[in-house]
């Protein structure tokens, strides 16, 4: 393939330069083995969409920085030339070209680079093993959207190419790029970097705008990808043109400027070129954007581009990372000796016929600004643009020439090396320059570290001031740092502050980044770090309000101990108390009339049931279990059942006589004399059957109730079965509904006692008792449960008393003037008489 002629014209008009030099002609030297040079000498390239052929591309300024990064490279290979260790008898050529950040101006003097050596074609083969292209290697070159561009047609051919600058974390693929070098930290640890110093300086609200080409774009999205994990919020992300001649590149760089402002950040982290960087800085400060923390990156932070910006100081504190670099031992001596030499005729005359061996008429590389560029133009930017990464890259290729030529310290062997047999040495191999040692590490990269930066003015001179170190770790000299602001403190920049142990973040207005700190509720603890939300705490644990860890829930239920508990006990003894008395009385009483019209010996049986239901409420009291839960409803049901059962012998004799008078006597043989104890037996029996149901379909049982409290762990018996429930006490509630039935509305004779009223107020009693034990019951859920249960015991009990019995003891122990056969005469035995008058 033969290449079309590209004529690369470097036409710079300063006509007011001093006597022109011979400085363009040095970029171009003959040897054993060339190594390729990309360098951008120029910018701002004419429009490129106005040629109207593919022979003529110009760069209309110098570049200081490229001039003296090639300026490195001639001189590491002058010094290779004239080492008696390295390469010895081996003298390395070099070839650079222009590339005025432009891709198309690179690609020119690339494919130049692989062009068949002594030739001016590129070969198109199936095995390029034994193809020997024109360079050895290539320097270069500094853009990462140049490598990405370059790198694929060098890594096709398998040509070293080691770049001094590009730091594209994409050029870390060795796989897509097996070929491609570079003598510069990743991006990936500039912005692993960036973030640190944000976090350490708690800056969580910042705005990040990078350039639009590879550079700004890939930094860019690893800092937006590492910020997210460091609870570091943006509040604005944009890019800003790099065509800076574009109609639209004024409007979308005001957009963006307007843009941060809106956001009220105090942190702007800007990845980006000198001349874009500038581009964006002019207009913050012609825009009025204030004073702001710039975090900034070599790029444009050691560039005079960016820092000649007019009144750049009312920008606030410019503050970021350089690469670690060493000086150059002898660089500035042989620059200087150099702008000597090249006024000179005959060294200019040796230098012209030197590049004539090079067929110059390939390509011109002469520039011819660089012939008008004086010492003192270039002397400031030596001690500040970074040569090291330039003079390591070259001695990179040198040290893996040497091994692959098996060279000794002091010959090397005259033999043919291909470019990609020195591939296995850059991979492997560590290499010393001026005592420092490097190695590429997997991804082909050199990690040296980087200084952290601040731009310091004094007596209206820039000075780079170093105040921190980053390897790994960043150590920042805080005491050395005076920022913008009144107090010469870091100034704020947090859409939410950090929130104390106990507390989540939550998110407030349209933006995710911006949080108020909220306390955690009970029962939920704070788990880590600037967490969104607050972890519940495990059931059998609780926590309080803005808790950082759960506690074990202590068990609640009535403690005997207890005031309430106390009280209930006393109450429970004294209403057992009367249940005695008022036995011992009906006892002592027993043969009197008024026991006997009361059901006599039932009466007894009665109170028993009374004071066992009356003690069964130490059921209640205590830590409960699953037969604890069982015998409460048994022993109630039972109890009262019994109670009831008592009556109804009587209710049935009022109930006949009040009702079937005529069959009275037949009827009354079931209820009256012995067959009253068989009614009894009978419906007790009926209860202990449906207790045996109840204990079948779903007794009480223990429950641990976890929400009702929120501390404490609620112990109290649940109703397992709402039916097995109802079946247990609706037999009771069937007989007091019979009893209120049958003696509610009956009327006896004057002065007569009515044995009937007592039953009807102590049934009515116990259906106002079970009403509001139902309601309570069903909804309660604290150890108030346990004591509306004793209070509806002790209530029915101390009812049944006060309704039925009680009266009955004030006429034995206050009227026994009433307790004769006339006043309490049995309605049965008065029914008898009438019957044989009859």
């Amino acid at each position: 393939m033969q290449l079309p002629v590209l004529w690369l014209c470097l036409s710079f008009g300063s006509a007011a330069s001093p006597r022109p030099s011979c400085l363009s002609a040095q970029f171009r030297r003959p040897g054993d083995f060339i190594l390729g040079g990309l360098f951008p000498f120029g910018k701002d390239t004419v429009n490129l969409t106005a040629r109207s052929e593919p022979t003529l591309l110009l760069c209309e300024r110098l570049f200081t920085d490229g001039l003296i990064w090639a300026l490195g490279m001639k001189f590491a290979i002058e010094q290779i030339n004239n080492s008696s260790s390295l390469l010895p008898g081996i003298t390395l050529g070099y070839d650079m070209y222009d590339t005025c950040f432009e891709p198309l101006v690179a690609l020119q003097p690339s494919l130049l680079f692989l062009s068949r050596r002594g030739t001016t074609g590129i070969g198109v083969l199936c095995n390029y093993t034994e193809y020997q292209p024109r360079v050895t290697a290539v320097i270069g070159p500094h853009q990462s959207d140049l490598c990405l561009l370059t790198a694929k047609l060098f890594s096709s051919f398998l040509i070293p190419q080691v770049s001094y600058g590009a730091s594209s974390e994409t050029l870390s693929n060795t796989e897509l790029y097996p070929s491609f070098y570079r003598t510069v930290p990743s991006d990936k640890n500039l912005v692993e970097a960036v973030v640190l110093l944000l976090n350490q300086f708690g800056w969580n609200w910042v705005a990040t705008v990078g350039s639009d080409d590879e550079y700004g774009r890939g930094a860019q999205a690893l800092f937006l990808s590492v910020a997210a994990t460091n609870n570091i919020c943006i509040a604005f992300e944009g890019l800003i043109p790099t065509e800076l001649a574009e109609p639209s590149a004024k409007k979308q760089l005001e957009d963006t400027v307007r843009a941060i402002n809106s956001t009220k950040v105090s942190v702007v982290v800007l990845f980006a070129y000198s001349l874009p960087a500038q581009a964006l800085l002019e207009h913050s400060i012609s825009m009025g954007l204030g004073k702001k923390v710039w975090v900034g990156t070599e790029a444009w932070m050691l560039s005079d581009i960016a820092a000649s910006t007019p009144n750049i100081q009312s920008i606030g504190t410019v503050l970021g990372f350089v690469i670690r670099t060493a000086t150059v031992p002898g660089f500035q001596e042989f620059v200087a000796e150099l702008f000597s030499s090249v006024t000179q005729e005959e060294f200019c005359r040796r230098s012209r016929e030197l590049n004539r061996l090079m067929n110059a008429e390939v390509l011109d590389t002469r520039c011819q600004q660089c012939d008008r560029v004086t010492l003192g133009d270039i002397w400031p930017m030596l001690s500040v643009t970074t040569v090291q990464p330039v003079h390591v890259a070259v001695y990179s290729v040198a040290h893996a020439l040497h091994r692959a030529l098996g060279c000794t310290t002091k010959s090397c062997p005259k033999t043919a090396i291909r470019s990609w047999q020195l591939l296995h040495f850059m991979n492997t191999l560590p290499f010393e320059v001026n005592g420092q040692s490097f190695r590429f590490d997997q991804s082909h990269g050199t990690n040296t570290g980087y200084k952290l930066i601040l731009w310091v003015w004094r007596d209206g001179t820039l000075t780079n001031l170093p105040v921190g170190d980053y390897d790994q770790s960043l150590y920042i000299r805080r005491s050395q740092i005076q920022f913008h602001t009144a107090d010469k403190k870091e100034p704020t920049s947090e859409c939410f502050r950090r929130c104390q142990p106990g507390q989540f973040r939550r998110i407030k207005g349209f933006n995710l980044c911006c949080y108020d700190c909220t306390d955690c509720s009970e029962n939920t603890y704070w788990s880590s770090t600037d967490s969104t939300s607050c972890s519940p705490c495990p059931q059998h644990q609780w926590a309080p309000a803005r808790s950082t860890r759960c506690h074990d829930r202590s068990e609640r239920f009535l403690f005997w101990d207890e005031p309430l508990a106390v009280a209930l006990v006393t109450l429970m003894a004294l209403t057992a108390a009367l249940s005695c008395v008022t036995a011992l009385l009906f006892l002592r009483h027993l043969q009197t009339p008024l026991v006997q019209v009361s059901g006599g010996g039932r009466s007894l049986f009665a109170l028993l049931m009374l004071l066992l239901q009356s003690l069964s409420c130490c059921l209640y009291v205590g830590r409960p279990s699953d037969a604890l839960c069982t015998l409460q409803q048994l022993s109630y049901a039972l109890c009262l059942n019994g109670c009831f059962s008592s009556f109804v012998p009587t209710v049935l004799e009022i109930a006949v006589l009040t009702g079937f008078r005529r069959r009275a006597p037949r009827l009354l043989r079931w209820a009256g004399h012995g067959r009253a104890w068989l009614l009894l037996a009978a419906s007790l029996l009926t209860q202990a059957l449906l207790c045996f149901c109840h204990l079948r379909l779903g007794p009480d049982l223990l429950v641990a109730d976890y929400k009702s409290l929120p501390s404490e762990v609620l112990l109290v018996c649940g109703t397992q079965s709402w039916a097995a429930f109802a079946l247990l006490h609706g037999y009771n509630s069937c007989l007091a509904f019979v009893c209120f039935l049958c003696t509610f509305m009956v009327q006896t004779p004057a002065r007569r006692y009515n044995v009937a009223r007592g039953i009807t107020f102590a049934t009515l009693i116990c259906f106002v008792v079970w009403i509001f034990f139902l309601v309570i019951f069903a909804t309660l859920r604290t150890v108030l449960r346990a004591v509306t249960q004793i209070c509806t015991v002790l209530a029915t009990t101390l009812g049944i008393l006060a309704s039925y019995f009680v009266p009955k003891c004030y006429i034995m122990v206050f009227r026994p003037d009433l307790n004769t056969g006339d006043y309490c005469q049995n309605p049965a035995a008065e029914e008898e008489p009438e019957e044989v008058n009859r």
